[in-house]
């Protein structure tokens, strides 16, 4: 045994591969340890060379990616970056399938698909799997294979519904790092990942690792700037010269995926309500636009009886430069929203919080306005702040990766609970 920075005891090894090493970690059950080498690999380890300094590149390219991911809400083995060249991760079983999601036809899918030209475009992403076999090169396999290769790991069955989740899980998991890359001016051509049983909760998680082998990555959408592993591939002779350049790349993409954890873009909702005896119901939109990392300020006006007030709210919002969306909330007769609507560039969605008895009539004030006006109604305050999180999205892809991973987890829990029902019945 020997031991890490912040004396973390080293047990067995676990597993070795051709970049990595795995421990487990006697001090913290159901945990291991993800040590990068500093090895470079092609075809199968056909290719093989030193690459000084690889290991910790990888291993800040990796350690940043699960960050934004985890933060998005998919779930991952990801626990934390211990070291420069080792994370910790959760114990899991490998499922032995290499996930790829391609935006752009290029490299093996070429070769594979005579005929179809470099640069056709997958709407949406086009999945395939491999099955780890080195000694047969990684044969390409169908989903039909798959569940009928009647896989156990962690005491969980691989059927359909597993396969079904790492499907989906694959294609959220590559939209949200292309569209994490896009603020980069990068295009994320292709995604390489694989998943594990959590060997505790019996869950799929993301696993292994996401670094600079994992995918393509073309600046510009120029394939001829490409800064992933493709470079070393392409290499006709491996000199210190040629190496030098490929660990230039690697150093490009680990600089930058850093980037990933910030946006330049901010935005927030402003709450506006037309009584204090609204404010339970506002809480509730605060508390949904937390959890999409948007700020929320909460202000009390009325459009009725005080609209010079309820004008001179909303030009203090609009002149500081923060992208800003309303939301109104009045109860009875809602002018709050029509009146902001009518009198700012930005957006506005009304959220009244009906009563039980008159709710049927005073929501037509939310929902039947004059003309020129363009506010949305919603009754749900988690809806409110949805709909913002929409707005915000389109220009962060922060909140855009939250919306994106509520889809897939949402997704998944209803074809789990499918499942479970099934087996009840059965």
């Amino acid at each position: 045994l020997f031991f890490l920075s912040l004396d973390l005891k080293l047990g067995k090894k676990v597993n070795e591969g051709k970049t990595k090493e795995v421990y487990e970690l006697p001090d913290i059950p159901g945990c291991v340890l993800m040590q990068s080498k500093d090895q470079i690999t092609a075809g199968n380890a056909a290719r093989k060379d030193r690459m000084e300094g690889k290991a910790a590149i990888s291993n800040t390219t990796t350690s940043c990616v699960f960050q934004l991911l985890q933060e998005a809400g998919i779930k991952t083995a990801f626990v934390r970056k211990q070291s420069d060249t080792a994370f910790i991760a959760t114990h899991c079983e490998m499922i032995p399938i290499e996930w790829v999601c391609r935006r752009i036809a290029t490299g093996s899918f070429l070769k594979r698909n005579p005929g179809v030209k470099e640069g056709y475009k997958f709407y949406p992403p086009k999945i395939e799997m491999f099955y780890k076999d080195d000694a047969n090169n990684d044969p390409q396999w169908s989903e039909e294979q798959l569940i009928e290769a009647k896989f156990c790991f962690a005491g969980l069955s691989i059927g359909r519904t597993e396969v079904d989740i790492m499907a989906r899980s694959t294609q959220a998991i590559f939209e949200i790092l292309e569209k994490s890359w896009q603020p980069q001016n990068c295009t994320l051509v292709d995604l390489k990942i694989e998943f594990g049983v959590n060997i505790l909760t019996k869950e799929i998680v993301l696993a292994d690792v996401i670094d600079n082998d994992s995918w393509r990555l073309w600046p510009s959408g120029d394939r001829s700037q490409q800064k992933d592993k493709q470079s070393y591939r392409d290499l006709k002779e491996v000199t210190p010269e040629a190496l030098q350049m490929v660990k230039r790349n690697f150093e490009w993409v680990a600089e930058r995926v850093e980037l990933l954890l910030k946006t330049k873009s901010q935005g927030r909702v402003v709450v506006l309500m037309g009584s204090p005896s609204d404010l339970s119901h506002c809480e509730k939109i605060k508390k949904a636009c937390a959890t999409f990392g948007i700020p929320c300020e909460l202000r009390v006006t009325s459009a009725h009886k005080g609209p010079d007030e309820t004008l001179r709210i909303k030009a203090e919002y609009e002149g500081d430069g923060i992208p800003t969306v309303f939301v109104a909330v009045a109860g009875r007769s809602n002018g709050l929203g029509p009146v902001m609507s009518g009198n700012t560039a930005y957006p506005v969605v009304n959220c009244p919080p009906l009563s039980a008895d008159w709710g049927t009539q005073d929501v037509w004030s939310s929902l039947r306005l004059p003309s020129g006006l363009g506010c949305p109604t919603t009754l749900s305050p988690e809806g409110a702040a949805q709909f913002a999180a929409q707005i915000f999205g389109l220009n962060n892809h922060f909140v855009w990766a939250k919306l994106r991973s509520n889809m897939l987890n949402t997704w998944i829990s209803l074809k789990q609970a499918d499942k479970k029902l099934r087996e009840c019945t059965l």
